[in-house]
């Protein structure tokens, strides 16, 4: 992944963004955040994030969404940013809302992990809608 990330800041025209997550105190590295440019929409891109279970729960994930849409529409002008999760994932779901995003729906079926199919959950932002949260 870091390897990717790397050659993704390289390229003469990105697609993908990376954020590393640093603990506040010590700097050690917990997490990331990508942000993915959406290939079927213009303007528009995929976001991701990830933290190491020890750190969960102490605002890391909120502030790592908000940064990530703060690239998207701040720095890049998008129109629109989303993300998918698991049904299970219920603290997923609360870091995305708290952050801005909104549920969108279910998609079924949407990835395979261990043979089985899983739905996902979709949740997104909107350039105004954004704007209109950080004023």
């Amino acid at each position: 992944m870091v390897a990717r990330s790397i050659e993704a800041a390289r390229a003469d025209e990105r697609h993908e963004y990376a954020l590393a997550v640093v603990e506040r105190a010590g700097g050690e590295l917990i997490g990331f955040g990508r942000l993915a440019f959406d290939p079927h929409q213009p303007r528009a891109a995929t976001m991701g994030f990830a933290l190491r279970a020890s750190s969960w729960g102490r605002g890391y994930g909120v502030e790592t969404v908000r940064l990530v849409l703060t690239v998207a529409f701040d720095d890049l002008g998008l129109h629109r940013v989303w993300g998918a999760r698991s049904p299970a994932n219920e603290a997923s779901a609360r870091t995305m809302e708290r952050a801005g995003m909104v549920v969108e729906g279910r998609i079924r079926e949407h990835i395979q992990r261990g043979g089985r199919w899983r739905d996902s959950i979709v949740h997104a932002v909107l350039d105004h809608e954004w704007q209109s949260i950080n004023k």
